[in-house]
């Protein structure tokens, strides 16, 4: 694939500065737990910190811990998506880790900023809320879709010799 690490370095980037920039503008407008509705019935901007993870796990283990296991973690996922990228040489794949990459890292930047994310994305129906998140949160599930797309309908590699 031509310019696979422009591509690569464009993306994550992009997703990295986006990321960011969105939380700054956040932290700087929006007072914690405050709620701006954007679509009402379906979609707020509410500034909210996470300590854990996806869904909040691990957001009640100890700071120290958290942090450290955290921080760890994400530097030890950038590294293994660096070789997945290296042996990849197809395009939806080297996006889709391109993507996760990106949003990894702008989460670490909070980690290691804040010891926390900070989420503003709080879509919802009724009373039914899916958890805040942010564009990193986002770029890493797109990410996680296209591999999935990527998997499921990509065409079978002929493996067998001709006799």
């Amino acid at each position: 694939m031509k310019n696979k690490y422009l591509i690569v370095s464009s993306i994550v980037v992009i997703t990295v500065l986006l990321d960011q920039l969105t939380k700054f503008f956040v932290e700087k407008q929006v007072r914690m737990f405050e709620v701006i509705p954007v679509i009402p019935g379906f979609f707020n901007l509410t500034r909210v910190r996470n300590k854990g993870a996806a869904f909040s796990v691990l957001s009640t283990a100890p700071d120290v811990f958290r942090s450290v296991f955290f921080v760890t973690i994400t530097l030890v996922a950038v590294v293994v998506i660096i070789l997945l990228i290296w042996k990849t040489h197809e395009r939806l794949p080297v996006v889709a880790f391109s993507l996760i990459m990106g949003g990894a890292v702008g989460n670490v930047i909070d980690r290691v900023h804040f010891g926390e994310v900070v989420d503003f994305i709080q879509w919802y129906y009724k009373s039914y809320f899916w958890p805040s998140f942010n564009v990193a949160d986002s770029a890493i599930s797109v990410g996680v879709v296209l591999l999935a797309i990527d998997m499921l309908f990509k065409k079978p590699e002929n493996t067998t010799k001709p006799v």
